[in-house]
């Protein structure tokens, strides 16, 4: 179903190049990456009062990559958690006249779509923290129950530059951005498991029959392309989010609620910490949401559109709300009832009132 080797080959073909950088600049960066994400433990563990369950800094290894470094990464995580789907769908496609050339051809395609997906990204990316990374031998480094972290220099050299902020500062800025995440999921032992079964349980919904799935996306061009039936609103929706299922659709939501509650936390947390070690902080987050309002060119912007990363946007910034205003309320302790279990998760709905949140969560609980 998906040529694994070709979308690496085709991403790290069509990957544009890092900025321009000698090789002893190229291994200071590393070496301080290193050294900032080291530093971000302690930062973070202080301000967020979260303690790792049994796990080590060392148990979740730090990884400083280049952007084909990335690429790699991320196909290796894709593989993994897609594997259940795929299997799925092979075992479908193998019942049916001439499934084994289908699925060949297919692969291919499939293969050199999702590295031109990946080639758009490795770009961008910062930093990301691997929830669900397998070991590989191309990332060393054993990742346990814990994931794994990647910082990718390139692209914080480029956004620094780009930015014009102190390179020392900015490294660190968004060092304690990735480790606030490693924390999350080192400190809250249920919480790799829960994400994972959403996921696995959207992918089951996932409908299999090609000619089903044809016509979702027929119907998902329709509606980007203005064609929709008379009367019928567009909400903004990604194409992803157009093909779902209803039953998907509620996954999503939950989903999205998490996603927003994990990178507003992240973006709280480095801001948070930010003044005491970052003294350029307040300089780097301007420059920094300018940048993200600004966008880029239209074909840019019309591919993160079409990918959902819009929504993504929108996550840093509902989620940054949701636990500021919760802190506020009732400190940092009772913000983390959060991590109680996946009942005290906020829905979706609470992430844009976090007072529903409050009164559900502590209210009823204190009552």
């Amino acid at each position: 179903m998906v040529d694994w080797n070709l979308a690496v080959a085709t991403a790290i073909r069509l990957v544009r190049p890092g900025p321009d950088v000698t090789r002893e600049e190229a291994r200071a960066v590393v070496a301080e990456l290193r050294r900032h994400a080291k530093a971000s433990e302690e930062h973070v563990r202080d301000f967020t009062r979260m303690i790792p369950d049994g796990h080590e800094p060392e148990d979740t290894p730090v990884l400083v990559v280049d952007r084909p470094g990335w690429v790699k990464a991320n196909v290796a995580g894709f593989r993994a958690l897609l594997k259940p789907l795929i299997d799925k769908m092979e075992e479908r496609r193998a019942g049916t006249a001439g499934g084994a050339v289908l699925g060949a051809v297919g692969g291919k395609v499939t293969g050199v779509e999702l590295g031109m997906l990946l080639s758009f990204l490795a770009s961008r990316v910062l930093g990301q923290y691997e929830t669900f990374a397998p070991p590989t031998r191309e990332l060393p480094g054993a990742p346990g129950s814990g994931g794994r972290l990647l910082l990718v220099a390139p692209n914080i050299v480029h956004v620094e530059r780009e930015l014009d902020v102190a390179p020392h500062d900015f490294r660190l800025w968004v060092s304690l951005h990735e480790e606030t995440h490693r924390t999350q999921f080192t400190a809250v032992p249920w919480l790799r498991d829960h994400l994972k079964g959403e996921i696995q349980a959207f992918l089951a919904e996932t409908d299999v029959d090609p000619m089903t799935v044809l016509e979702r996306l027929r119907e998902a061009a329709q509606t980007l392309a203005g064609g929709r039936p008379e009367g019928e609103r567009d909400e903004g929706r990604s194409l992803v989010e157009i093909v779902q299922s209803p039953e998907q659709r509620e996954i999503l939501g939950r989903l999205t609620a998490v996603m927003s509650l994990l990178e507003g936390h992240a973006d709280y947390v480095m801001d948070g910490v930010g003044p005491q070690v970052v003294p350029s902080v307040a300089e780097i987050r301007e420059k920094f949401q300018q940048r993200r309002a600004r966008g880029a060119s239209r074909l840019d912007l019309a591919l993160r559109k079409l990918l959902g990363l819009d929504a993504k946007l929108r996550q840093y910034r509902d989620g940054e709300r949701f636990v500021r205003a919760v802190a506020e309320e009732v400190g940092m302790d009772g913000f983390n009832r959060v991590w109680t279990s996946p009942n005290t998760l906020p829905t979706k709905a609470e992430i844009t009132r976090p007072a529903d949140w409050i009164a559900r969560v502590h209210r009823r609980a204190d009552s």
